[in-house]
């Protein structure tokens, strides 16, 4: 199988580069297997604690293949019934692997994030830009709606105004705009942007595996249920944690003034 998406791991961080630069990695049948079967190769390896996202050559992803729109081919292809199921089935299993995955993601976002493209970023938990990149919900410049999970995901980022703003009009947010928005947490040059993106996940990933895991979990459902519910989780979360070597590592770490040895246990 071609790497349509590399995975390469460096201790606790993964990163995924979307690798079909001659479409500027436009989401493919490829990319999508891909990158969901990483998702899940990734949440049964508690060795990986962050995950980066970015994409090989000079963009971050295109989104949809506009010349397969106008052939009505691949994904455009059929009647309503098999389009319907194509999108279940095939390029949806993208935003249901990223919300599921376990570890946090950083959207490394090296060029420009195109519809589908743009929300892939939004999947992730963290997104960085470099100061060439520049975001577009652009499903309205080709008559579409978002049909991969976009329009879920964007307004939860930019707030409501934001995301029909960037959803009716298709207009493109270059990065300081992006970054006044609120759609990326940091603007850096294109050329420091993977290291950058790395740096973060490295701090990240050097805290206990099973609290990463625990925290994201308790940050992500949060949106979706009652305070109660959350309570209740957040003290069943804080339970299983206690009961963690990591954790008395940390503790002991902490008191003793060195820095903690993690086991992943």
């Amino acid at each position: 199988m071609s790497e349509s998406v590399k995975y390469e791991q460096d201790d606790g961080v993964v990163t995924l580069t979307l690798n079909e630069p001659a479409t500027r990695n436009a989401i493919s049948p490829a990319i999508v297997e891909q990158l969901v079967a990483h998702c899940a190769r990734i949440n049964q390896d508690m060795s990986v604690r962050c995950v980066v996202v970015t994409g090989a050559g000079e963009g971050f992803s295109s989104g949809g293949n506009v010349k397969e729109m106008r052939d009505r081919i691949g994904l455009f292809s059929g009647t309503p019934a098999e389009i319907r199921r194509g999108y279940l089935h095939g390029i949806q299993q993208i935003p249901l692997a990223m919300y599921d995955l376990e570890v946090p993601s950083i959207a490394a976002v090296n060029g420009h994030a195109v519809g589908a493209g743009c929300d892939l970023s939004l999947m992730c938990d963290i997104r960085i830009a470099a100061d060439n990149a520049e975001f577009a919900e652009s499903f309205m410049r080709v008559g579409l709606v978002s049909g991969d999970g976009g329009a879920w995901f964007l307004p939860r980022v930019v707030g409501l105004s934001r995301a029909y703003e960037m959803t009716f009009t298709g207009n493109f947010i270059k990065a300081g705009q992006a970054l006044e928005w609120g759609l990326v947490s940091r603007v850096v040059p294109k050329a420091e942007l993977l290291a950058e993106a790395r740096k973060l996940a490295r701090q990240i990933a050097a805290h206990p595996a099973q609290s990463i895991r625990m925290c994201k979990k308790l940050v992500r459902d949060s949106g979706a249920i009652g305070l109660p519910t959350h309570l209740e989780m957040a003290a069943g979360m804080q339970a299983l944690i206690q009961h963690t070597a990591d954790q008395h590592e940390a503790v002991t770490a902490f008191l003793e003034k060195r820095k903690p040895v993690f086991k992943g246990i």
